[in-house]
């Protein structure tokens, strides 16, 4: 994994920029001149208006997502877990091949474990395939992992190793990517803004083709090359025309989750079609036996670890710093390790941590890391140019 190649393309696929698993452009592209109309309003970069700290535990799996049946006692278990950093842009596409399996048993009750990207999705499109689905889940929607997520569309973001991609893992996440963007896109538009277009700039201090730095973390598999062309491509900036204090800029527009509204989105569609949500926490998968349902579709997340004790989902840790929101400011910017983020419900700031999250199972909120991200950006927009 190279940091360069974080800041150069990311999203040079589909239009989306991860912390991880990008690849470095080789093809010139001519440059765009900045359009003098847009208005870069700077991001009030202060740590007083730090809303909050949190830390998730991505739950990746090296092999990849789990998705397979287990028969638990009488009932059918279908999993579907492990998705590491791309939950929530992969959820519809996994959600529609867990459903399947689970109403290929025959049974239209259905229960779910766990609310978070993967449970909701999955809930729902068993809904919409005529099931009747009750969601079992120790934490409620807005008490979850998929919560804490930075929101920006990264399906391959922390899916697997590299050395567990072969052709037909390569066949099924395009398949699994290309049907959860589809049904995403079907989110534009919606009250409340789930789902959005966003301009994202990626700033450089060096040529474009400079060679990369090596750095520490595991080798994350890259696989966005396979649905290029699916969102806008990156496009390099000419230089003098942007107001970011760096020669070399690169900018897309990239497909963004605005979590809170999307989560209520979801939550609401579940109940309004009958839906029932009921807080209860598992042990062991023996204490399934209590449920009167007899296929189980499993979203328990990093949470599949304990339950199944399932040692091959590996937490990697990764801390958002809260910034309260600005209506104004409707673009991101990736800088060195630093990513910026707006949404509806705050300014997202995250740092790349790759080499000491990885493994590191502990959710304690780093302060002086949140006040170190959140000096990097205001460094970098005291030295924007203003309209």
């Amino acid at each position: 994994m190279h940091r360069r190649s974080f800041l150069q393309t990311g999203s040079a696929a589909v239009g989306a920029l991860t912390l991880a698993g990008c690849t470095t452009a080789t093809t010139p592209r001519p440059r765009i001149a900045f359009d003098p109309t847009v208005v870069l309003h700077p991001m009030r970069a202060d740590n007083a208006r730090i809303l909050k700290v949190t830390v998730c535990t991505r739950p990746f799996r090296a092999a990849g997502p789990r998705l397979e049946l287990e028969r638990v006692g009488d009932k059918i278990v279908v999993h579907n877990y492990g998705h590491g950093g791309s939950g929530w842009s992969l959820s519809w596409g996994y959600a529609n091949l867990a459903v399947e399996q689970a109403l290929a048993t025959g049974q239209r009750d259905l229960a779910v474990l766990g609310c978070g990207a993967l449970g909701l999705t999955a809930a729902l499109t068993a809904q919409r395939n005529g099931a009747h689905v009750t969601i079992y889940a120790k934490d409620l929607p807005a008490e979850t992992r998929s919560a804490n997520a930075t929101g920006t569309w990264s399906p391959d973001s922390r899916v697997a190793l590299q050395s567990a991609v072969t052709p037909a893992f390569e066949q099924r996440w395009e398949s699994i990517a290309r049907s959860s963007f589809r049904t995403h896109l079907s989110l534009l538009g919606v009250e409340g803004a789930p789902v959005e277009w966003v301009d994202r700039y990626i700033l450089s201090d060096e040529p474009w083709n400079a060679p990369n730095d090596p750095t520490d973390g595991p080798d994350f598999a890259e696989l966005r090359h396979l649905i290029r062309g699916l969102a806008p491509q990156l496009q390099e900036v000419e230089p003098g025309t942007h107001p970011f204090p760096v020669p070399y800029v690169k900018r897309n527009a990239s497909l963004q989750f605005n979590v809170t509204s999307l989560q209520h989105r979801l939550v609401q569609d579940f109940l309004a079609a009958g839906g029932k949500i009921e807080r209860r926490e598992f042990h062991a998968p023996s204490e399934l036996a209590k449920l009167k349902q007899k296929t189980i579709i499993n979203c328990t997340g990093y949470g599949a670890r304990a339950l199944w004790r399932d040692e091959s989902v590996i937490p990697v840790r990764g801390q958002l710093t809260w910034l309260l929101p600005q209506a104004e400011v409707r673009y991101g910017v990736i800088y060195h390790d630093m990513i910026a983020i707006p949404r509806s419900d705050g300014i997202i700031v995250q740092r790349d941590t790759e080499a000491t999250g990885f493994n590191n199972p502990d959710t304690t909120p780093d302060r002086a890391e949140a006040e170190r991200a959140v000096a990097s950006l205001a460094e970098l927009m005291g030295k924007m140019r203003t309209s």
